[in-house]
């Protein structure tokens, strides 16, 4: 556990506590563990979780009356310069003020449902160079305060006399800002060379490795195993799809390979990105049982890869519950406490000294919430960033049918919170359910 995650001990109920611009109440949260309680969140951090009542607000308060409080989900395979590109007309655009508008954009939409942590893969060299990396860079500062961003650096050649300019500008993308160093070893001529020249230049600046990969060629994976066994700060690699294709024998293999390497690995349960040929997604129960930390995705966001990507992590872990067989827990730490580790992130709870990274959903369990998330209120760095009220109306006729609805409950169904203006107009004619 790091230093960021070490738990001090929560103030005992009516202690002293000065008012501070930057605390906020969330009260009346239910957990997943069933209990209904406040938490005090203050300089960026929970304070204190009590009984729900038990804390007084010293700042803003947010009644979360009727959602689930969750650990914020974080992204942790993004594709900012390309995001949102779909539907351009002719060529897309990779100018810097293009770029930073779609990378700012996505890490927004992405935000609003619930990620406020993002790792965003950004192609440089050949005739765009260093441009789209700069773009996306500054987008990162531009949401400092809503969003933390990271940029990986994925040069498209490394070896070979074509490589040694790709070399160089990997070089010069840590020195401008990227977190991370990445790239495709399968598009190159030598993969294990590509690999090599990643893991030489992560050692030589400290960052993480972040890999694409289909994971479709045993031999390959076992040689990129032996070598990113024990490189700190850690090595990810994904989506892997083509893992899931292996003869099973040759995937139990691979993946007890990469479990005795450390390596991590991301899949895109929405299916695959540009920067890989096989769609699909990891065997993710395989991978875990022979230990694999495995953290889940979005990949492609609105391009050409997919135009309908939704960039949505909780769609990520409804995929996984659905069709990968993974419990709802499980399924939803792939997007949060799984991501975030692989992203280095702090581990986040709903326990006092842990981070103020949270998502309230509607809903009452779990499984209910990633069947039919839609309304979300999202907290970074102990402050509401973004919400989202959905409200579903029924004509006037639905009411004969008698079934069990929503009701509106006695608290404002609209938390209360300073920055939030008072919504709009009356109540809607007929019954409604809001979600």
């Amino acid at each position: 556990m790091s230093a960021d995650s070490k738990q001090p001990q929560p103030p005992e109920d009516g202690a002293a506590t000065t008012a501070d611009s930057t605390s906020l109440l969330l009260s009346h949260a239910r957990l997943t563990d069933g209990r209904t309680v406040d938490v005090r969140l203050v300089g960026g951090r929970i304070e204190a979780v009590g009984t729900a009542g038990s804390l007084t607000a010293v700042g803003a308060r947010v009644d979360l009356a009727g959602y689930l409080l969750l650990p914020a989900a974080a992204e942790p395979h993004a594709h900012a310069d390309t995001a949102l590109s779909a539907d351009t007309p002719g060529p897309v655009s990779y100018a810097p003020e293009d770029v930073q508008r779609r990378a700012t954009e996505a890490a927004l939409l992405q935000l609003g449902h619930g990620a406020t942590a993002l790792r965003a893969h950004v192609r440089i060299g050949d005739v765009h160079g260093l441009g789209p990396l700069e773009a996306v860079l500054q987008a990162r500062r531009s949401l400092r305060g809503l969003a933390d961003l990271t940029a990986v650096a994925v040069p498209r050649l490394l070896t070979g006399v074509a490589g040694a300019d790709g070399l160089a500008t990997l070089r010069d993308a840590v020195k401008m800002g990227a977190g991370v160093v990445g790239g495709c070893p399968d598009l190159d001529p030598d993969p294990t060379g590509y690999v090599e020249a990643v893991l030489e230049v992560a050692a030589e600046h400290g960052v993480p490795v972040d890999l694409h990969t289909d994971g479709d060629d045993p031999a390959r994976l076992a040689r990129l195993a032996a070598m990113a066994g024990g490189l700190w700060p850690g090595v990810t690699i994904g989506p892997c799809a083509g893992l899931a294709r292996l003869p099973a024998a040759a995937a139990r293999r691979a993946a007890d390979q990469l479990a005795a390497a450390g390596v991590t690995v991301v899949c895109l349960p929405q299916g695959g990105c540009g920067a890989t040929e096989v769609r699909g997604t990891a065997p993710v129960r395989l991978l875990r049982a022979a230990g694999v930390r495995v953290a889940a995705g979005s990949g492609a966001l609105r391009d050409v890869a997919n135009p309908v990507g939704r960039g949505d992590p909780l769609e990520a872990a409804y995929l996984l519950a659905s069709l990968g067989g993974l419990p709802p827990e499980e399924a939803y730490g792939a997007v949060s406490t799984h991501a975030r580790a692989a992203m280095g992130l702090p581990e986040v709870r709903v326990e006092a000294g842990f981070p103020a990274e949270l998502l309230a959903v509607r809903g009452e369990r779990l499984a209910g919430v990633l069947s039919l998330a839609y309304s979300r209120i999202v907290v970074h760095r102990g402050r509401v960033v973004a919400r989202t009220s959905a409200v579903r109306e029924y004509c006037d006729s639905a009411a004969a049918l008698d079934l069990p609805r929503q009701a509106r409950p006695e608290r404002p169904e609209r938390p209360e919170h300073p920055e939030w203006p008072p919504e709009p107009g009356g109540p809607p004619a007929g019954p409604d359910v809001r979600s």
